[in-house]
C-alpha cells in the first residue's frame, strides 16, 4: 500500500504522456510545492460525470515552468504507473488537498505492435478530416495510449481503455470506436460538400435507363 497526494481532474491521464498544467487553487499549490521540494510524486485519479471513479496515473514534476507572483505555477508532468484508490481521504491529514491510499496495477501486455487494421482507420480518419496528427513518440509508450486523446472517443472511453491491461484489447476497443464514427463522419463530409454546391452550376452524367 501507497500513500498518494492526490489531485483530482475531469480527464484521463496515461503512462508516460506529458502534461502541462497551470496551478492556482491554494490546495494543489500546496500539493505541487511539497511534490517539489521533496522530490516526491502526485496522482491524478479521474473524474468523469461528477464522479471519482477510482483508477488514475501516478505522475512527476519534470518541470517548473513558470512561478507567479501570487503563487500560481506552470509546470510540466509526466505519467509514471496506473493506480487504484483504496482509501480516500479529503482533505488528507493535516494537509489542504485530497490524499489516498493506494496500490499500483500492473500492466500486463505493454506490447509496441500495432494492429495494421487499427493504423488504416486511424489514417482513414484523419484523411477524412484533412488533418495531419503527430502521434508518433520518440520514446516508448504503447501505441493505444499514444492516440487515444486523438480520435475522438469520450472521456468514459479514454477511462476504460486506462483500466484495461492488455494492449491488443485496448486496442480492439480504439477499432470499435473508429469502426462506429467513420461513416459518420464520412456522411458529414458529404455534406458539407454538398452545401457548398448549393447554388453552384453542375455537370451532371447523363444517366442511361
Amino acid at each position: 500500500m501507497n500513500f498518494l497526494p492526490l489531485f483530482p481532474l475531469n480527464l484521463v491521464v496515461f503512462p508516460h504522456e506529458d502534461l502541462n498544467l497551470h496551478i492556482f487553487e491554494p490546495r494543489y499549490r500546496q500539493l505541487i510545492n511539497e511534490c517539489i521540494d521533496e522530490k516526491k510524486t502526485f496522482g491524478i485519479p479521474s473524474f468523469v460525470n461528477s464522479k471519482l471513479l477510482g483508477y488514475g496515473t501516478e505522475v512527476e514534476v519534470k518541470q517548473l515552468s513558470k512561478r507567479y507572483g501570487d503563487g500560481r505555477m506552470d509546470i510540466k508532468t509526466k505519467g509514471l504507473r496506473i493506480f487504484r484508490i483504496v482509501d480516500f481521504q479529503n482533505p488528507a491529514k493535516d494537509k489542504l488537498y485530497a490524499g489516498g491510499d493506494v496500490v499500483f496495477v500492473e500492466n500486463e501486455d505493454l506490447s509496441e505492435l500495432v494492429n495494421p487494421y487499427l493504423l488504416s482507420l486511424v489514417e482513414k480518419l484523419y484523411r477524412l478530416l484533412k488533418v495531419k496528427v503527430d502521434y508518433e513518440k520518440p520514446e516508448y509508450m504503447p501505441f493505444s495510449y499514444r492516440i487515444a486523446h486523438k480520435i475522438g472517443i469520450s472521456m468514459q472511453e479514454e477511462y476504460e481503455i486506462l483500466t484495461t491491461s492488455s494492449e491488443k484489447v485496448r486496442q480492439e476497443i480504439l477499432i470499435d470506436h473508429l469502426e462506429r464514427i467513420i461513416p459518420v463522419v464520412t456522411e458529414v463530409e458529404r455534406t458539407k460538400e454538398r452545401i457548398a454546391m448549393n447554388g453552384h452550376f453542375k455537370e451532371l452524367d447523363p444517366l442511361n435507363f
